[in-house]
């Protein structure tokens, strides 16, 4: 692009070439309307880790509604798992496994590495006519009148009627129009690891769950298996030492003890993380040209799946917004209005649903962990209280909180 073309004001820019603005930049273009994303790394940039690997069938079904096939081969790239297990140390105290998929239907879910995600997003961006422009960090973000300013670590300024943010935790959009995250961060750590599936004893298609896990020390742990791997989540104690369990040696030896022989050898990342539970004050700046989406707007625990899960549907809603504003500028401020108090009540409601996960699985409160005792007591009887100790870990259910811009 050259510099005449970059002072021109676009309708619309998406900042972040993540999941969700690739999400947002293909809900644009199937309003009808240009889309242009920038992103402040190179096109060839690695990217660390599994990250997000678990895709509702909302999701699925997102993609699907903004550009036809687009849900579909994201779920022929990913692994449906059909069973899951809880256990309490050694005993199995729920499991349950589902038909296979209906061919003809997209999957409940699928599991795929973020990585692959983002590739077949912006390929599909690339054959929608989405322009794409690199290596364009933002630094400072200036809203006045009626358009929205961005200026670039380079030099450059990007000038938009409305700007999209979905450019992360350490949003700069966010930052430049001065909305603040509110929540606290867990005490917990948690190491999160990558394992390559071997390809001659391939894991079970099963997510696995223990408390306390009896080869780790009675430390809590998550088993997820997406096409081509298996993510492991260790729960760690208050006064552990994170660096016991990340280092190569430390997670080759609890690794070697959750997972079948020989993947102890076959990590490709690992991560630790003390998870933030934080939602924007507000999802738009006050004179409403920025929409702010995903992780720019919300961070929570990835218990339940609700981050890029929720993410997908803000940006689907934060396009219809803009194309309305744009179509009907009388109505402009409502309909930013609207997108930000409905996508900001389902990040409050999906914090929430996490936070209780997560004081499930910290089991700090008393009355918590009586609960989890009795009910894995009368699990080892037979009886289907396991249910309940299996779904906690993940929070209510989507469906419990659904809305004009869908689950999440």
């Amino acid at each position: 692009m050259t510099d005449s073309e970059v002072m021109v004001t676009h309708p619309v820019l998406v900042v972040g070439a993540g999941p969700v603005g690739l999400s947002a930049a293909l809900a644009l273009r199937a309003a009808g309307l240009p889309a242009l994303v920038l992103e402040g790394e190179a096109e060839v940039r690695q990217r660390p880790g599994s990250r997000a690997t678990f895709i509702h069938g909302e999701s699925l079904r997102h993609l699907e509604s903004i550009r036809e096939g687009l849900g579909w081969e994201v779920a022929r790239n990913g692994l449906v798992w059909t069973t899951k297990r809880t256990y309490w140390g050694r005993d199995l105290v729920y499991t349950q496994t589902y038909p296979p998929p209906d061919p003809l239907q997209l999957p409940h879910s699928t599991n795929l590495s973020q990585v692959r995600i983002e590739a077949i997003l912006l390929d599909a961006c690339k054959r929608a006519g989405v322009e794409l422009a690199w290596n364009q960090e933002i630094t400072s973000v200036a809203v006045s009148g009626d358009e929205v300013v961005l200026g670039t670590a380079g030099g450059r300024e990007w000038r938009a009627r409305y700007v999209i943010g979905a450019d992360g935790a350490r949003s700069a959009v966010r930052d430049g129009v001065g909305v603040e995250l509110e929540g606290p961060r867990i005490d917990n750590a948690f190491v999160i690891v990558d394992v390559a599936a071997d390809p001659e004893r391939p894991p079970a298609p099963e997510r696995v769950y223990y408390y306390h896990h009896p080869a780790v020390q009675r430390r809590n742990v998550l088993l997820v298996p997406f096409a081509g791997g298996v993510r492991a989540d260790l729960q760690l104690r208050v006064d552990d030492d994170p660096e016991r369990f990340n280092d190569t040696e430390g997670v080759k030896r609890w690794i070697g003890v959750v997972l079948p022989e020989g993947y102890g050898d076959r990590v490709t990342w690992v991560s630790t993380y003390r998870f933030r539970q934080v939602v924007a004050a507000d999802f738009t700046d006050r004179q409403r040209r920025v929409l702010l989406v995903g992780e720019a707007a919300h961070l929570f625990a990835p218990f339940g799946a609700r981050g890029l899960n929720s993410g997908i549907p803000d940006a689907l809603a934060a396009a219809r917004a803009v194309s309305s504003a744009l179509s009907d500028p009388s109505t402009a401020v409502g309909a930013v209005e609207h997108f930000a108090d409905a996508r900001r009540r389902a990040a409050l409601y999906n914090r929430d649903a996490s936070s209780l996960a997560l004081k499930h699985m910290q089991a700090n409160d008393l009355r918590v962990r009586i609960q989890r005792r009795v009910n894995a007591a009368i699990a080892k009887q037979g009886i289907k209280a396991g249910a309940w100790l299996d779904a906690s870990p993940f929070g209510p259910r989507a469906s419990e909180h659904q809305n004009e811009t869908g689950s999440y």
